[in-house]
């Protein structure tokens, strides 16, 4: 019991404080816009005195259940009521704080202090939909009466699931289902049909292809960027998913990719106008050359102090293209305009035709990834990830290897950048900041360090998801570190964590036969 009011006690706690803190900058009313999205309630979402108060009840209903359900988290008692015991506890303690944080600033909002003097979120139209209309002492019940109500049901649904008796039985019985269908001779031999798998292939061409054509122009932008990101996250796999090298400064092979691109085909600063394919080969070139010279000096150093190196290789390359000292090469803070586009039976590219364009660099990109991951360079690569001592003492050329993964690495981010500038038809030094290094280490390490399908997961989750949810742009950053932190927590693998390779233990018989053979 006492460790079920202690957990009780914890997750209130945490529970509490991390809603008065969304409270303060904001982001209820945010949340709160969010579920009315998702339930088209969208009607007088802010500034109205008609506005519906469900959507608000239905953020604290989510937050009371997660309390609940956190605080029985990893117990293993399984008596309903020291569950419920729990589940009070936690209940009743953030509700203690929701109610004290809507009580205290409801009760100044009344009273005419303008808290936006110190908040700048603190409207006091919103603050008037956070205390339902009513006044600071009956919303401040409110919280407190449903946090309580859902911490309990959130408790209560734990319980249910940790009862192994019934939640075991009907696991055993979705994992024998799904067994037995993949079992299934039928259905075995239906993928091993090459035409059946033909006709796969066709109908997901088709869809690929028609899909851009239904989008329309915003949702190509965005797919674009998304594809643009995966191959950015596909090349940094292989140096931090492969290899196991942190490397923080990728997003400067992406900026030298991009400006070569544009230098090459913009009409000023230089006006080259070099063909637009082989501007695309040449930012390959350049940016694997970069990575040459960056790995060539450094790739003997190790963990912390390779990420800190490479930090600050990106900051450098950034710093130099919008400097005085390159503003004739590069064109300074005003950047590249008027970037060149392929051209399509006399028409430039569309966004149709750039959506087509990166998906099928992406599945070439996927591809090529594969391909390296089942090598014998990348089981190195894995090797050296694992413990880079013992691979040297099992033959493993390290630097080789590593200078390898930083040049294809470099290589991938090339491509993404020249796609980058030409799609924009612009780029300057701003987009290539040190938090489009950080976006995708994220992707990579919410994706799953190694995996592929990882990486296209958290490429959408972290570049398409936030474009669904808009509202949330003001408070990016807070996301991506709650994000994280949940990752760390639950799933420390990534969202589709890379699978290892099984080997079947030989039979008696093999192993018998085998030592015959050894035998003189």
């Amino acid at each position: 019991m006492k460790t079920a009011l202690k957990k009780g006690l914890s997750s209130g706690v945490i529970f509490g404080i991390v809603f008065v803190f969304l409270l303060l900058i904001g982001f209820i009313n945010v949340g709160s816009g969010m579920i009315g999205d998702l339930l088209g309630n969208t009607k007088g979402l802010s500034n109205q005195d008609t506005l519906s108060v469900n959507n608000l009840l239905a953020v604290l209903a989510i937050l009371g259940f997660f309390t609940g359900f956190i605080a029985r988290r990893g117990q293993d008692e399984s008596k309903w009521w020291v569950s419920f015991l729990g589940g009070l506890t936690a209940g009743l303690v953030s509700g203690s704080l929701a109610w004290l944080g809507i009580w205290l600033t409801g009760t100044l909002s009344v009273q005419g202090v303008d808290l936006q003097t110190y908040l700048p979120n603190m409207d006091p139209d919103d603050l008037n939909y956070l205390r339902f209309y009513s006044t600071p002492f009956a919303a401040a019940n409110t919280y407190m009466i449903y946090f309580t109500v859902f911490s309990l049901a959130g408790s209560a649904v734990n319980w249910l699931l940790s009862i192994k008796a019934w939640f075991a039985k009907c696991v055993a019985g979705c994992k024998r289902g799904v067994s037995s269908w993949k079992k299934s001779s039928d259905i075995k031999g239906l993928f091993d049909n090459p035409w059946v798998m033909l006709v796969l292939f066709l109908v997901t061409a088709v869809v690929l292809y028609y899909l851009p054509l239904a989008w329309g122009s915003y949702w190509n932008y965005i797919m674009g960027t998304v594809a643009i990101y995966v191959l950015l996250g596909l090349g940094l796999n292989i140096i931090v998913g492969y290899s196991g090298q942190l490397v923080l400064g990728y997003v400067a092979f992406f900026a030298v990719g991009a400006y070569t691109f544009a230098l090459l085909t913009a009409p000023e600063p230089h006006g080259i106008g070099l063909s637009l394919w082989l501007a695309a080969g040449a930012s390959i070139v350049t940016s694997t050359l970069t990575g040459l010279l960056l790995g060539l000096p450094i790739l003997n150093l190790r963990g912390d102090y390779l990420a800190i190196v490479t930090l600050g290789f990106g900051e450098i390359i950034r710093i130099l293209i919008r400097s005085d000292l390159l503003t004739r090469i590069t064109n300074g803070p005003k950047g590249v305009t008027n970037v060149g586009q392929p051209v399509w039976r006399g028409e430039v590219f569309s966004d149709v035709n750039y959506m087509h364009l990166l998906m099928l660099l992406v599945l070439v990109a996927l591809f090529i990834a594969k391909r390296l991951k089942d090598s014998r360079t990348g089981r190195a690569w894995v090797a050296i990830r694992e413990d880079e001592t013992v691979a040297q003492a099992t033959g493993v050329n390290t630097y080789r290897s590593k200078i390898l993964a930083l040049l294809l690495g470099a290589a991938f981010a090339g491509l993404a950048g020249a796609m980058f500038a030409s799609r924009n038809q612009f780029t300057g030094p701003e987009d290539f900041t040190m938090m489009v290094s950080i976006n995708v280490l994220c992707i990579v390490i919410v994706g799953g360090m190694g995996s592929l399908p990882g990486i296209v997961l958290g490429a959408f989750v972290l570049k398409g998801l936030p474009e669904l949810l808009r509202e949330l742009e003001d408070y990016r950053l807070l996301v991506f570190g709650a994000l994280l932190v949940v990752m760390m927590i639950v799933r420390p693998e990534g969202l589709w964590p890379a699978g290892r390779v099984k080997f079947k233990k030989p039979s008696a018989a093999k192993i018998q036969e085998a030592a015959t053979e050894v035998e003189p």
